[in-house]
């Protein structure tokens, strides 16, 4: 095709509360004719709701679409992808997270969709799970890179590791940061942010002067929030008057709350479940925490950064791409709870220094505009679709105005 619109469809296993999924939905909904964006998802994410409400961008559920390994229904879905894309006819098939970008990917392919990316929030193995699991999950993003036209990357370091692995081929990947909207964290002459931070710490019965840590994260073991737990008691030994959140939940909250007992932060360390006023949070904040053993690149840094957060985050993947230590944060070792309570008390007995570094950290913002994470998304598309034939690829200039919309919501 040489011009009309171009139909973009993103594929992600589920609409859990997330970057990568938040991201995704924003993609979707603020793409520019010539492109009509829709989703394709499993159920049963906190974000469902949101995704149906998307004006214009038809979203599909499939309940064989699902985050654990089932073969059986695994081949399902693999079917109801290929089948959707030959209803559709997509001209380019997009695909997140490790499930949805394997099934995504090769469904593209028996379909015939010219132009398939995938983008890399992180991996699907770890340096962490057994060794023949790791091979066996590396094998298979080896083997969908050959249904892969372009890889997006948001960390520098999960690129490099794509490239050393032989999963992703010199050429034929592009960094784009994930995005934020930088101004909702600014608190600078913010005041619904300001007030938001107000009352979180009234919500907690914290007073306004009192020293605040918090870790905004998924309660699984990727964020190790029970190594949050032990830096966490560290702190209060040595600040008594310190207090501690955790905006988030998951699979381990259960273990959170039972090590909060048994370190004795039993009311200092108060988990808020999941939230969706994070500038709120991060405004009440003193002293930011990423526990992580291993990442793609999180947001929740630049969500800091915006906002005017110090942070204390282990040296791991994308963290690397943000942070330099001593510079604009404290790294430490993944698991190091001794050095992550270093790191806080340090922050919380030297305000300026804490200033300092959260102020040098500002350096980095620009790359993580989501407006702009969204428009390099839709050059890379259109570069894609020229080379492919499908339409030329003409510079977007100043092209303007909403993508074209379509008529129905599935669900």
């Amino acid at each position: 095709m040489s011009g009309g619109t171009v139909r973009v469809c993103h594929v992600i296993t589920r609409l859990d509360l997330g970057g990568a999924q938040e991201n995704t939905l924003y993609t979707v909904g603020h793409l520019r004719a010539p492109f009509a964006a829709s989703l394709v998802c499993g159920r049963g994410g906190l974000l469902d709701d949101e995704a149906s409400g998307l004006p214009g961008v038809p979203v599909t559920f499939l309940p064989s679409l699902v985050r654990p390994v089932r073969p059986w229904r695994d081949l399902r879905a693999l079917r109801d992808l290929a089948r959707l894309f030959r209803s559709e006819r997509p001209q380019v098939v997009h695909t997140h997270s490790s499930k949805a970008g394997i099934l995504g990917r090769a469904a593209a392919r028996l379909a015939g969709v010219p132009v398939v990316v995938h983008t890399i929030h992180g991996f699907g193995f770890n340096d962490l799970q057994p060794a023949p699991l790791r091979a066996a999950l590396v094998a298979l993003e080896r083997a969908a890179s050959r249904f892969t036209t372009q890889f997006i990357a948001v960390s520098r370091a999960n690129l490099e590791k794509g490239m050393a692995l032989g999963i992703v081929p010199r050429g034929r990947v592009r960094l784009i940061r994930s995005g934020i909207p930088i101004a909702a964290f600014e608190t600078a002459g913010r005041d619904e942010a300001l007030r938001s931070g107000i009352a979180l710490r009234r919500e907690i019965g914290l007073p306004r002067d009192a020293p605040l840590v918090g870790m905004v994260a998924c309660l699984k073991r990727q964020k190790d929030p029970l190594t949050f737990v032990e830096a966490m008691a560290r702190v209060a030994a040595a600040l008594p008057r310190a207090a501690f959140v955790v905006a988030g939940d998951g699979e381990l909250r259960a273990a959170v709350q039972a090590r909060c007992e048994a370190r004795g932060l039993a009311g200092k360390l108060r988990l808020l479940g999941w939230r969706r006023d994070i500038p709120g949070v991060m405004a009440a904040l003193d002293v930011l925490v990423l526990a992580s053993l291993w990442e793609g690149l999180p947001k929740v840094l630049p969500q800091a950064i915006a906002a005017g957060v110090p942070i204390v985050a282990t040296a791991v993947d994308g963290t690397r791409d943000v942070l330099r230590d001593g510079v604009s944060g404290l790294l430490c070792a993944p698991g190091d709870a001794a050095a992550i309570a270093s790191g806080v008390i340090r922050l919380l007995n030297d305000p300026i220094l804490g200033r300092t570094l959260a102020g040098r950290a500002r350096a980095v913002l620009p790359e993580f505009d989501i407006d702009a994470m969204v428009r390099a998304q839709e050059d890379l598309y259109l570069e894609l679709l020229g080379a492919a034939g499908c339409r030329d690829a003409a510079p977007r200039g100043n092209q303007a105005g909403a993508p074209e919309k379509a008529l129905a919501v599935k669900h």
